[in-house]
């Protein structure tokens, strides 16, 4: 009996041990941190590592994590400037900054930043109008997260972001928008055909106009290629006109000129007037006709004496 009892009393005495090392010694994760109360006021802060406690004296009141943490914020109805019902919901990224502020600040931290989160947001929703709540979300994110860092920093906890997830306004709502954006996108289609239109008119009109002058200055061009081209015909016709008749008056000069001359008329002579009677059925003869020589005489004495006018000499009859 005495061997029994003692076994009993030393399971009973390990028991104790066991149960004094568990409420003593306090391992502290990485990232966390503990509050130690003594005889129930703080008395520190323990970080990561082994600690060990006052039996009976010391006790870990309240546990924090240091790391970054996300919570939901549930879908709240707030009303838009404008009078629009909206579902809004969204996330809220926190860090505990302060242990013992958030111990000892306030009851629940996360309740109260929750319930701030969404007073907040419903009075930034408020100050807009429903189609910007879409368009001014980072907006409305930034202001949130000012108004609840201001008030949680007494808490010991920094507000890091908000940010909304969704928006959701009433069916008939959505509706409305819907028609109004399809509107929209058909009107900016419209102004983009009609813009492209004038365009395409604008261009042919310009290409148009441009090829009216380009025409225009290709005829000026051809005219005026055309009377130089004439003009240097004209003149190189004079010229060679000129230089024949000083050639004909050099070879008048010389011996034998005139007897050439008088022949060269006659036969021209004899010519023009084979021509005239094929050409015509009628003809006018000179009185003179069968007296060529008189014809020839007259003709070499225009050429020797240019300003006779024209007069026969004086020896033909």
């Amino acid at each position: 009996m005495d061997l029994g009892a003692g076994f009993w009393v030393s399971v009973s005495v390990a028991i104790v041990v066991i149960f004094i090392l568990a409420k003593t010694a306090v391992i502290v994760p990485q990232q966390s941190a503990f509050i130690v109360e003594k005889l129930g006021k703080f008395s520190r802060t323990l970080r990561a590592g082994f600690h060990i406690l006052i039996p009976f004296i010391e006790r870990s009141a309240y546990r924090h994590s240091l790391k970054e943490q996300a919570y939901d914020i549930p879908e709240q109805i707030c009303i838009t400037r404008d009078n629009v019902q909206v579902g809004v919901d969204g996330v809220l990224y926190m860090q505990v900054m302060d242990p013992e502020r958030a111990s000892y600040g306030i009851t629940d931290y996360i309740y109260a930043i929750a319930q701030l989160a969404q007073t907040t947001l419903r009075s930034e929703i408020g100050k807009i109008v429903l189609d910007r709540t879409f368009e001014e979300r980072a907006m409305i994110n930034s202001n949130v997260v000012s108004e609840l860092d201001k008030a949680s920093e007494p808490w010991g906890v920094k507000v890091l972001r908000y940010e909304i997830k969704n928006i959701n306004p009433p069916p008939d709502v959505l509706s409305a928008m819907e028609k109004q954006m399809r509107a929209e996108r058909e009107k900016r289609a419209v102004i983009l055909t009609s813009e492209g239109e004038r365009e395409a008119k604008i261009n042919e009109a310009e290409g148009e106009k441009q090829r009216v002058i380009k025409e225009s200055e290709a005829a000026k061009l051809q005219q005026i290629n055309e009377a130089q081209g004439q003009a240097e015909a004209i003149l190189a016709v004079a010229t060679a006109t000129a230089e024949g008749l000083k050639q004909v008056a050099a070879a008048v000069s010389v011996t034998g000129g005139p007897e050439a001359m008088q022949l060269r008329i006659a036969e021209d002579y004899v010519e023009q007037f084979g021509k005239l009677a094929q050409k015509s059925t009628t003809l006018v003869l000179p009185a003179n006709l069968t007296d060529i020589g008189s014809m020839i005489a007259l003709a070499t004495s225009l050429l020797k004496n240019p300003g006779s006018g024209g007069k026969a000499p004086a020896s033909l009859p």
